[in-house]
């Protein structure tokens, strides 16, 4: 099940998000690229991480190319132009991928050397200690690189689930399907598992979510600008049909089929936008209220198949989305019934089997939805299956060979300054009633940072991979990971649990435990740099700790507690101050237009708000504490480094992450389902409301890079 309230730093690259047919692709992480999304040389894998107090000891050395940078005049025109735009020039984006920047290159870096683990792991897997991880990795990697099996397989492994839809006698025969697909760990229509109570966050208790469509939101299914979509949605549906036995045109009618049961789906669906409220994503009913909900389903029943008590009841999220879909049980025809499941089952299969079934889901969801040009080497597609298998699995061997124990501790050090940093920046607001900011504090002091990988390893005894059966051992893990998961329910919420591996080059926070979460992989140069000065590491990995603190005090974030409940601990008024000045930020990003070819298409500033402020308090966090660091070194604080000051290095770092090129489709994808903003927005929508920005580099009012006073936001 996803997790809508977790807020990851960036976007993952490969646009596997929601992009699944009609649910459940093969498992792919942000690891493998794409979730919640953006170095010239690549960094030494024996030190991804030192601490910034220490990093300008002895001469500094620059680890910056300012030959890289533009012309200085461009500096307070257009940021990102200035420190990106040769960059992303000499660097066009490869054939295989949809985005390429500062993140894809950290991420192929972090792939490389997954790549090295699982050839280790399939080369051993024979002599390997039975059950290990070493030998469970090493089958599931070999299994998904055997190909000749595969096409010899064809779409066998599918037949018995496609066989017992066809054997449905009627629409009461639907739940039990369902309750069974579930089972197995590859339920349809929509999305179950487990969450912490918004209400009692110490408690897990189950969530029932919208899902089942194959387009990235409801728009795609509801306006006419996507009609070419749709159609070489049906298209590709058709192809799957056919490729499993279907005639051509009974084909193109089960597909046909596919999109109206999908449209009734996405009618009733919660908008993206709405998504974003919490009260869109809990809705809290007892078994006996479920029933009434959707009387021709029974939930007692779905409960027991899955082995899960749900006690005084579970979250039915958005009760008009499983409204619709009881209705489509009692009315909707068999025939359409059929058509859906078989072609969920065909779409969330199709990269596990044959190379047809492979190729047709990359000709639709890469090249004709994100116009990717090359699929990806096969390496990487079954690296992206035991990331999404086994991921942290595979990161307990990342992080043996990859994070020495020592970076896990300077990367602990910046974690403190920061937060002091966020503390300081709370006691010091001008726009906040005193009894709001005893709120925040007390919010604040309940944080807890989780650097690096989990406390404790996930024991995988009990799942069974075999060297020859890839789509078995795809189900077989699903099923495990599944199982894990739905055994969190009645139970108390763990706040050591991570919702990342370690090999991600991303970062998180979530709000229903109130912590901040930092995998081993992202720090790594550009964001944390044993060689580089103060600036370079604050206005990089300081910055991006700043971004997931201050997610604890978002749009989202702000609503809930420090013990991850769902609580106003606002004041009226100050809740008004903070709805006002987060409207600003809204208009700001509203008016980005990132394709100058489609200038009706701008950022959703309302969509994408979150991040945004997280951005912008960031960023200021991050300053202050660089300026704290740089007073206890008078000497740093007044060197340059290639010519520039350290503001104006911290500047330029974090516009550095966010360097990176799209291609046009994906930006499209983007616009419509991502939180996050055009990266070249990221890069100049914080500094652009910071004064300190203006100084350091002599911009002026009037400057692009200088909003205007009444227009400069500032939240945190």
């Amino acid at each position: 099940m996803t997790k809508p309230y977790l807020k990851p730093l960036a976007v993952a690259v490969s646009l596997a998000l929601s992009l699944a047919a009609c649910g459940k692709s093969e498992p792919t992480t942000d690891a493998a690229a794409p979730a919640k999304t953006s170095t010239a040389a690549a960094p030494a894998a024996a030190a991804p991480a030192a601490a910034a107090t220490t990093a300008a000891a002895a001469a500094p050395k620059s680890v910056f190319d300012v030959g890289e940078l533009g012309p200085a005049a461009e500096a307070c025109q257009n940021f990102n132009t200035f420190v990106n735009a040769k960059w992303v020039k000499a660097n066009p984006i490869p054939a295989d991928q949809t985005v390429w920047g500062s993140f894809s290159e950290l991420r192929e870096k972090s792939l490389k050397d997954q790549h090295q683990l699982v050839d280790s792991a399939e080369k051993n897997a024979a002599s390997a200690k039975p059950g290990s991880i070493e030998q469970q990795i090493g089958y599931l990697y070999h299994s998904g690189m055997d190909m000749d099996a595969r096409n010899k397989a064809g779409d066998d492994p599918i037949k018995p689930t496609l066989a017992s839809i066809d054997a449905l006698k009627s629409n009461k025969d639907i739940p039990a399907w369902l309750d069974q697909s579930f089972a197995k760990g590859d339920g349809a229509v929509f999305r179950f598992g487990a969450g912490a109570d918004f209400h009692d966050a110490k408690m897990q208790i189950a969530y029932a979510e919208q899902g089942g469509l194959g387009l990235p939101t409801p728009d795609y299914y509801l306006k006419p600008a996507y009609k070419d979509i749709r159609a070489a949605y049906v298209k590709y549906l058709a192809k799957l049909f056919a490729l499993s036995g279907s005639p051509a045109a009974d084909a193109e009618k089960q597909a046909e089929l596919t999109l109206k049961f999908e449209t009734s789906l996405a009618q009733h669906s919660v908008p993206r936008v709405e998504m974003r409220k919490p009260e869109n994503q809990y809705h809290f009913v007892s078994l006996a209220e479920a029933d009434k909900v959707m009387p021709h389903f029974d939930w007692n029943a779905f409960f027991k198949t899955q082995g899960v008590t749900v006690d005084k009841g579970f979250s039915l999220s958005q009760p008009k989305f499983f409204k619709e879909m009881d209705t489509l049980i009692a009315s909707a025809p068999l025939a359409e019934w059929k058509a859906y499941l078989k072609a969920h089952t065909l779409s969330s299969a199709a990269k596990a089997l044959s190379e047809p079934f492979v190729d047709a889901s990359f000709d639709f969801y890469g090249k004709t939805l994100t116009g990717q040009p090359e699929q990806q080497p096969q390496w990487k597609r079954a690296l992206a299956a035991v990331n999404g298998a086994m991921g942290e699995a595979l990161g307990e061997l990342y992080v043996a060979k990859y994070f020495p124990p020592e970076a896990k501790q300077r990367a602990e050090e910046l974690v403190h300054n920061i937060r002091q940093a966020l503390k300081q920046r709370i006691e010091n607001l001008d726009w906040m009633s005193a009894e709001t900011k005893q709120k925040a504090l007390e919010k604040w002091s309940k944080f807890l940072p989780k650097i690096g990988y989990p406390e404790k390893w996930r024991d995988w005894s009990g799942l069974s991979i075999t060297p020859d059966n890839y789509y078995a051992n795809l189900q077989a893990a699903s099923k495990f990971n599944y199982d894990y998961d739905i055994a969190k329910i009645g139970k108390p919420t763990d706040r050591q649990d991570w919702g990342m591996t370690p090999q991600t080059v991303n970062a998180y926070y979530n709000p229903t435990d109130n912590t901040i979460n930092f995998p081993a992989a992202i720090l790594q140069p550009p964001f944390f740099d044993a060689k580089a000065d103060d600036a370079i590491n604050y206005g990089g990995i300081g910055a991006v700790i700043g971004h997931e603190s201050s997610h604890g005090f978002d749009d989202q974030g702000s609503q809930f507690d420090g013990d991850g409940n769902l609580d106003n601990w606002w004041t009226p008024q100050d809740k008004k101050q903070f709805d006002a000045r987060t409207d600003v930020l809204v208009k700001q990003f509203d008016d980005y237009v990132p394709l100058p070819d489609h200038p009706d298409l701008h950022v959703n500033g309302r969509l994408t708000l979150g991040e945004n402020i997280a951005d912008l308090g960031g960023l200021n966090i991050a300053y202050d504490a660089l300026q704290t660091a740089l007073k206890k070194d008078p000497a740093e604080a007044a060197q340059k480094i290639d010519g520039y000051t350290e503001d104006q290095r911290f500047f330029m770092n974090w516009a550095r992450i966010w360097r990176g090129d799209i291609r046009e489709k994906a930006q499209m994808v983007y616009l419509n389902a991502d939180p996050h903003s055009p990266m070249q927005f990221r890069a100049i929508g914080a500094p652009s409301n910071m004064p300190a920005f203006a100084s350091a580099f002599q911009c002026k009012p009037g400057d692009p890079m200088v909003r205007p006073a009444d227009k400069q936001v500032k939240i945190w």
